[in-house]
């Protein structure tokens, strides 16, 4: 896929001020520090466009981002992070809170891609919260972030411990992607993944 053009939208908190739902939408989430914003930048070929910050816990809203608006448009949604454990629990949970709502209700949603970092084992945090998708039949993908930050052998080692450990609990995994936000690796087959996806999406009735 080709990406001609990637632009802000809206952020907010409430599900029912979201764009209309007329377009495929993807929506990235993962443990705050994962590289979700600079992953989202990557795959648009935009630095500026999703905000990047060296504090864990920037997003904190539902952020749009319409992608190819004049050819073929969809939708990229920045979500706040989880397991963020500096923020007020009280804070961390209204983020959560929001997030499933709009993860359960938006009918347009095509995928959520669940961003994993590649230098860690499974974390109790990301665990819980792909179960909670399988237990609510939301679509999604595991997406490897910051190989560049190992050796290719380590890479290899770790996510396929990382496999055999969730095997433990789920009978079959979701496709998987491995990526680079510094060196672009994975971004071919993200948006491969994305543009065949489109394909399967049927505007929801109003």
């Amino acid at each position: 896929m080709k990406i001609t053009s990637a632009e802000f939208v809206i952020s907010n908190t409430d599900i029912e001020k979201c764009p209309p739902p007329k377009y495929p939408e993807y929506a990235f989430i993962g443990r705050s520090n994962v590289g979700k914003s600079s992953l989202i930048n990557m795959l648009c070929n935009k630095k500026a466009l999703a905000k990047t910050s060296a504090t864990p816990g920037k997003t904190q809203l539902i952020n749009h981002f319409v992608v190819n608006a004049k050819t073929e448009p969809w939708y990229i949604v920045d979500l706040p992070g989880y397991g963020y454990a500096k923020a007020p629990k009280k804070l961390a949970s209204k983020w959560m809170n929001f997030s499933k709502h709009y993860l359960r209700s938006r009918r347009n949603l095509m995928c959520v891609m669940v961003l994993l970092d590649s230098r860690h084992t499974v974390q109790k945090a990301d665990q819980e919260f792909m179960e909670w998708l399988g237990e609510n039949r939301v679509p999604f993908t595991m997406v490897f972030t910051k190989l560049d930050k190992l050796s290719s052998s380590d890479v290899t080692k770790n996510i396929t411990s990382y496999k055999k450990k969730m095997l433990n609990k789920w009978e079959s995994l979701p496709k998987s992607f491995n990526t680079s936000s510094e060196t672009g690796h994975g971004r071919d087959f993200v948006l491969d993944f994305i543009d065949e996806t489109n394909k399967l999406f049927e505007e929801p009735e109003y």
